[in-house]
């Protein structure tokens, strides 16, 4: 177990990460508590990564999506250029269901017409034309988002837009913290992009794995490609037997049920909100009645 576990693909990734790596290549060598165990043992289990450990927080949302191609979030980041004062600009696209990037660009300069083209060029790619039933694109409050530009292209596309609520931080809280993901990484460059090529060539780079090696946590450890394209539940119903096969090997390992791999279901975004507005609606409509 500490051999696999510092391997070299290994080496800053969790047990969390490891177990399902090994289940996906059909191999079971131990559970995931197990592996912690012996980390733990050899002074290993503190956090493997750059990034500073989680903070377990409850998360917030509104709509729900039950498939893919149902709820968009999208945001703008900065991203560094090695010359002072000076940033390029990251427009994504995240598929809530899946947490798949389906749409992203990168430009030297901040402007409506660069993110009302990304919509443009990610419903055109994602097929939304033939759907009877269009995607809710959520974003916050930013100048950018909520330009007139940017509005008429949604309105053009079918495609409802849905935003923050004021004063509320965490009400994109899927995207912040993919961009989180991204300026995490081991191949982001410290000193910022030299020219705008290198940021694109960084930007491609990193979709490809978020979309397609990244195991996501919150998906059950599958990628983002593979839940958005329905390949989910055959992985996740590959490891099952993976782990039932290892009890039935060694049932004494077990002292109930092996690791949940049931696929993870709907995605809702700030469920909260429904309630506030029901609740100030309630209470404006006991006003109107005692008055």
């Amino acid at each position: 177990m500490l051999r696999i576990a510092n391997e070299p693909r290994f080496a800053d990734q969790p047990p969390a990460r490891i177990v399902p790596a090994l289940a996906d290549e059909g191999r079971y060598v131990a559970s995931e508590s197990t592996f912690y165990r012996i980390l733990r043992a050899q002074g290993q289990a503190a956090h493997r990564g750059r990034a500073k450990a989680p903070q377990a927080r409850r998360g917030p949302s509104t709509h729900v999506a039950s498939g893919p191609r149902q709820l968009w979030c999208w945001d703008m980041t900065y991203l560094p250029a090695q010359i002072a004062g000076r940033w390029f600009y990251l427009y994504l696209i995240l598929d809530l269901y899946s947490r798949k990037i389906v749409g992203w660009e990168v430009h030297e300069h901040d402007d409506a017409c660069h993110a009302a083209h990304l919509v443009r060029r990610t419903a055109l790619a994602e097929g939304i034309a033939t759907q009877a039933s269009k995607p809710v694109l959520h974003g916050d409050n930013g100048s950018t988002l909520k330009a007139t530009t940017v509005l008429a292209m949604l309105h053009w596309l079918g495609i409802k837009p849905s935003y923050s609520r004021p004063r509320v931080s965490n009400d994109n809280a899927f995207v912040e913290s993919l961009f989180r993901t991204a300026k995490y990484r081991p191949e982001f460059p410290a000193r910022g992009f030299a020219v705008l090529h290198a940021a694109r060539d960084w930007a491609a780079q990193f979709v490809h794995w978020y979309n397609h090696e990244h195991l996501h946590s919150g998906i059950r450890y599958v990628s983002p490609a593979a839940r958005h394209e329905g390949r989910d539940q055959a992985i996740l119903a590959a490891r099952h037997q993976v782990y039932e096969r290892a009890r039935q090997r060694h049932p004494s390992r077990w002292s109930r049920h092996t690791r949940n791999w049931q696929p993870i279901g709907a995605v809702t975004l700030n469920p909260e909100r429904d309630a506030v507005i029901e609740g100030l609606t309630l209470h404006h409509d006991t006003q109107q009645l005692a008055a």
